[in-house]
């Protein structure tokens, strides 16, 4: 039998990274492995699959070895939740294995000699990698790594209760940031604590707009990335999402930060009664490995209005503590206040000099606060812009 008909066999073989045949290279590939006694349907078989790697990468090896290291199959979860495998499955493992290193070293010369053609065939590169060592170290490492799209990405968002990667997300570091060293360091220590695996709190970042509390959490997560921290941004109108997302990570390996930023209700808003029984524990156990991040212009959370004090309500007081209730519910609230004049200049310094801004200081000076009076105050999120505009000359 023809070698090429051989790898095609067995890639049908695949069972537990039988996902890889699902994907557009291999697809092609298959293709091109059954028709190469053709030699129209060859060349454009052939063209197709090389076109759509070269989508990825020009590497055959670098495609699939990044493939097996992300799968999400249920080998490696069953692996993450700490699940006996069975020695028929693992014989399985490590043959499939065999066979992804053996297909990864298919060369680009080797498939055309096999095609009847003397025009231009473009080339692929190989690379050769020990796929039992690196997928067994991975799985050793799955709390750090990761799989599936946790392995590829660290940040997403919730959409219609679908968890969706942020391929580009805000590269903001910890670095970058101007004093609020105090407001940073102890949500620093609780998201070491998450990372230990450990129960961290749940945080509340309140205070001033444009003083760096999204931009915090962010910060954080590009941090600690590595270590297996991740992000998803839930905005406030899918919060009765989050039971069910809670239960879809309880067994996840990584840490995950579920961040809800710029949060506030109204008095009768149903998300309001939905994030206060999750942050006070419901019927579920608690997971040592999510924790919730809020960001809030208003200290309790919920619009609060004259009339709900002077309401017709018999007990007044306990309406009043049912709308301050949600914010007690953080175990640990930062509060984020605008800079003085003073530490207001010190971060314009600091961000003209990281811009390289050719202003001497006086005149730094007198444009930053002149600028702040316009700019609805003094914050950093001000003297970024500020320095931002000088910078690009408006």
């Amino acid at each position: 039998m023809n070698r090429l008909f051989t790898i095609s066999n067995q890639l049908d073989s695949l069972t537990i990274f039988h996902n890889l045949l699902d994907t557009p290279v291999m697809m092609y590939l298959k293709d091109l492995l059954s028709c190469t006694d053709d030699p129209f349907f060859a060349v454009k078989s052939y063209s197709d699959f090389v076109s759509e790697l070269f989508q990825h990468t020009d590497n055959l090896s670098d495609y699939i070895y990044q493939f097996v290291l992300e799968d999400e199959n249920f080998y490696v979860k069953d692996k993450a939740r700490g699940k006996s495998i069975s020695s028929v499955i693992e014989d399985c493992l490590e043959n499939e294995l065999k066979i992804l290193k053996e297909l990864s070293l298919l060369s680009s010369k080797k498939v055309k000699s096999t095609i009847s053609y003397d025009g231009f065939l473009p080339d692929w590169n190989n690379r050769l990698y020990d796929f039992t060592t690196s997928y067994q170290e991975r799985l050793q490492n799955i709390h750090r790594f990761g799989y599936g799209m946790y392995a590829k990405y660290h940040a997403f968002t919730l959409t219609n209760g679908s968890i969706m990667p942020v391929k580009y997300p805000d590269t903001q570091t910890l670095e970058h940031f101007t004093r609020y060293e105090k407001q940073r360091a102890p949500i620093i220590q609780n998201t070491l604590v998450l990372l230990k695996g450990e129960y961290a709190s749940n945080v509340l970042l309140y205070g001033d707009a444009g003083t760096g509390k999204s931009s915090t959490v962010k910060a954080i997560v590009n941090r600690y990335k590595d270590e297996g921290l991740r992000l998803i941004e839930v905005k406030k109108h899918e919060i009765f999402y989050l039971p069910d997302l809670l239960e879809a990570l309880s067994e996840n390996p990584l840490k995950f930060i579920i961040f809800i930023d710029d949060l506030s209700f109204a008095k009768n808003d149903d998300n309001f009664s939905t994030l206060k029984a999750i942050l006070e524990g419901g019927v579920s156990a608690r997971s040592k490995n999510v924790a919730i991040y809020a960001t809030s212009n208003r200290r309790h959370l919920v619009k609060e209005q004259l009339s709900d004090r002077d309401g017709d309500e018999v007990h007044i007081n306990d309406t009043l503590q049912e709308i301050t209730s949600l914010a007690a519910r953080f175990g640990l609230t930062v509060t984020f206040e605008k800079p003085n004049k003073d530490v207001y200049l010190q971060i314009v310094r600091s961000l003209a000099a990281e811009y390289g801004l050719d202003l001497n200081d006086e005149q730094l000076i007198l444009r930053a606060e002149a600028f702040a009076i316009r700019n609805n105050g003094r914050s950093p999120r001000t003297a970024r812009q500020f320095v931002e505009l000088q910078k690009s000359g408006l």
